[in-house]
């Protein structure tokens, strides 16, 4: 019995939803590593930027420090503070650039205006000889600065004391921070639209998959009901040829047995007279014939496998030309027949092969009318086999030629033809992994057949006789 083919496995629902979880798992972690990245490299320009401002600050104190101490030595007569603050408050800028003035032993931070002020990061990092200390919200903003980051820059005084002013520049990083406020968020922007993009792409992407996905689901569904129809037409042809050839196998076998026994019984009648037992033997062979193929029929239509041996496909193609060459010559058609050489053997059961073979060469002789002609051809490389029968007979339709191998299908006038000929054939040929098609010739008017059997061996070099225009007359032993 023929395999059905299986149709292709396909994930399941939850099987779907885990792959479709996981494309999104997947584009969401590319996401927010993408803006991972980017928020840590922005992190790090922004700390970057802060610190090139803080060496400003210091570079704009150690500036100062030159101009104090030359101030100190010049002006004599003045307090300390009066000699340093006098004239360096326009270095200030209100709201943005506060200067201040530290020495051990005032008590704070002293002003360009000469008040004191106390401030606790600044007076720690002069104590500890920083160069720079940054200022937080509420610190910058007690020294009349915006409530933003602050930078403070440091440098001390040479004035031959023991007790050397540090001078202290204070500027607020609002423009930097502004400045890096706006890189955050063209880069939240940024993000926000290339997340949108991902997610929009990725969602047209699952959509077309998942339409991918349900169309071979339902190709998948529509393969596996075509084949279980095909195996309900292939079962009900098998039924039917089972229950045919049940039936002639039954009401043939006593007759056959009747003609056999008969044939024995004149064999020793005919003793002396050639001509009579070579009638008395062919009726013998062919009884014996009748019954494997009978038998041989009732194994195909059980689906069971049969006893196949390695043929030359040439001796199969002579012995069916033999079989049916008595046809021909009743009904005046010519028949030729080509053999290629150096061709594969083939792996089949010859009787039931034979009689496929027999029922193409039939066909093709009732299509066509006295003086027509009907050509065999065996042809084939290491892989298969053709028997390919044409005639040149009225030709069958293309839109009929996909039915004749149903059963009792015909295109013959009612009263010449079954239409069981060529679905026997058609069940043969399959259980011999084999292939019959049948269509019109495309050349000429009339009708090509073909049967392809897969070889057993390869070509070994051995050839069978190529005949050519043989034209073939009654067989002696049918007469």
């Amino acid at each position: 019995m023929t395999t059905p083919a299986r149709a292709p496995a396909l994930a399941g629902p939850a099987g779907t939803r885990r792959s479709v979880a996981n494309v999104w798992s997947a584009m969401v972690l590319a996401v927010c590593a993408v803006a991972a990245i980017a928020y840590w490299d922005a992190r790090r320009e922004s700390a970057a930027a802060l610190a090139d401002f803080a060496s400003a600050q210091v570079a704009l104190a150690n500036g100062l420090a030159d101009p104090v101490a030359t101030r100190l030595s010049s002006v004599e007569g003045a307090t300390p503070g009066s000699a340093i603050v006098g004239g360096l408050h326009r270095i200030e800028k209100p709201g943005h650039v506060v200067l201040l003035f530290a020495r051990r032993g005032l008590d704070g931070l002293m002003r360009t205006n000469g008040t004191f002020l106390r401030h606790a990061a600044i007076e720690s990092a002069i104590g500890t000889g920083a160069s720079w200390v940054r200022l937080s919200r509420e610190e910058a903003a007690s020294l009349g600065l915006p409530a933003r980051t602050a930078m403070v820059g440091l440098a001390s005084v040479a004035d031959g004391t023991s007790s050397p002013w540090t001078v202290a520049v204070v500027a607020s990083a609002q423009e930097e921070r502004d400045r890096e406020l706006r890189v955050q968020w063209r880069l939240i922007l940024a993000v926000a639209l290339s997340t949108g993009l991902v997610l929009a792409f990725g969602g047209l992407a699952l959509r077309k998959q998942r339409m991918q996905l349900e169309l071979a689901r339902e190709l998948a569904v529509a393969e596996a009901a075509r084949a279980s129809d095909e195996r309900l037409v292939r079962a009900d042809k098998l039924a039917t040829l089972g229950a045919l050839a049940t039936g002639i196998a039954h009401e043939v076998s006593t007759p056959l047995g009747v003609i056999l026994g008969r044939a024995e019984q004149l064999r020793p009648r005919v003793e002396g007279d050639e001509r009579s037992q070579r009638a008395v033997q062919a009726i013998l062979e062919q009884g014996e014939r009748i019954g494997r193929v009978i038998r041989g029929f009732l194994a195909l239509a059980r689906g069971e496998s049969p006893a196949f041996d390695r043929v030359e496909p040439g001796a199969i193609a002579s012995a069916a030309v033999d079989l049916v060459g008595h046809r021909f010559a009743e009904a005046g058609v010519q028949l030729d027949s080509e053999i290629a050489e150096a061709l594969p053997s083939i792996s089949c059961e010859p009787r039931l092969l034979e009689q496929a073979l027999a029922n193409l060469l039939l066909n093709a002789c009732d299509a066509c009318g006295p003086g027509g002609h009907v050509a065999l051809r065996v042809q084939g490389g290491p892989e298969h086999v053709a028997f390919v029968v044409t005639d040149d007979g009225g030709g069958i339709p293309s839109e009929l030629a996909a039915r004749v191998g149903e059963p009792f299908f015909t295109t013959k006038a009612e009263g010449r033809g079954t239409g069981l000929g060529l679905a026997i054939t058609n069940e043969i040929v399959k259980h011999h992994r084999g292939s019959l098609g049948i269509e019109p010739r495309h050349d000429t008017h009339g009708t090509r057949a073909c049967i392809e059997i897969p070889a057993s061996v390869t070509p070994s070099g051995t050839t069978t006789a190529s005949t050519t225009a043989r034209k073939h007359e009654q067989a002696p032993a049918t007469q």
